[in-house]
Order: structure tokens, then C-alpha cells, then sequence
């Protein structure tokens, strides 16, 4: 892997982490999640390798699944909110208008 690349996919992450911020987050708590119980591993008494494994992946996945659903509500209120100050500067252009129409105003320039 050539230098160029490397710093083309660090700068792709870097985008892609101000874009979306809890993807880092996710990725972060997944890897503390695994890291952890990887250690707790060693006392993990009489529960079986399997079940300490599937409790492992269940953690880790509901982390990464509560982030991204913190990902999808704030981009979906940046939408309703860009829609809505969509529809307030449509009004307000539309408002003068009226106001003229209602009272017999003729247009102001």
C-alpha cells in the first residue's frame, strides 16, 4: 500500500466521520465492547464459551445499532428542518402579496 492510498482512505474516514459522526462512535464502542468482555473471558465461571460469546455479539451490535438509529433521527430532524425553513421563506414572499390583495394595496416595489 502506497503512501498516496493511505492518506486517501484517512482522508475518506475523516469525511466520512464529519458527515456522520457516530459512525466513529459505533465503530468505537464495538471495539470497547469486544475488548472488554474478551478480558472478562477469564472469569467467566461456569457460564459456556458459547454463551459468553453470543452475550459478546449482542452488546456489540446493540451499540452499533443504537448509533446508527442516533445517525438516522438527527438526519431525519436536519431534513424536516430544512424543509420547513423551506416552506417559512416561501411564505414569507407570499405573504406581502396577500396582505396587498386583502386590503387593496397596490404592490410596493
Amino acid at each position: 500500500m502506497s503512501m498516496s492510498t493511505y492518506e486517501e482512505n484517512e482522508s475518506k474516514f475523516l469525511r466520512k466521520a464529519k458527515e456522520n459522526p457516530f459512525v466513529p462512535v459505533g465503530m468505537a464502542g464495538f471495539l470497547g465492547i469486544v475488548g472488554y468482555r474478551l478480558l472478562k473471558m477469564r472469569s467467566r465461571g461456569d457460564t459456556k464459551m458459547s454463551v459468553h460469546l453470543i452475550h459478546m455479539r449482542v452488546a456489540a451490535q446493540g451499540f452499533v445499532v443504537g448509533a446508527m438509529t442516533l445517525t438516522a433521527e438527527i438526519e431525519s430532524e436536519k431534513i424536516k428542518s430544512k424543509q420547513s425553513s423551506i416552506k417559512v421563506k416561501e411564505l414569507e414572499k407570499k405573504v406581502p402579496t396577500f396582505c396587498h390583495r386583502l386590503f387593496g394595496l397596490q404592490n410596493l416595489p
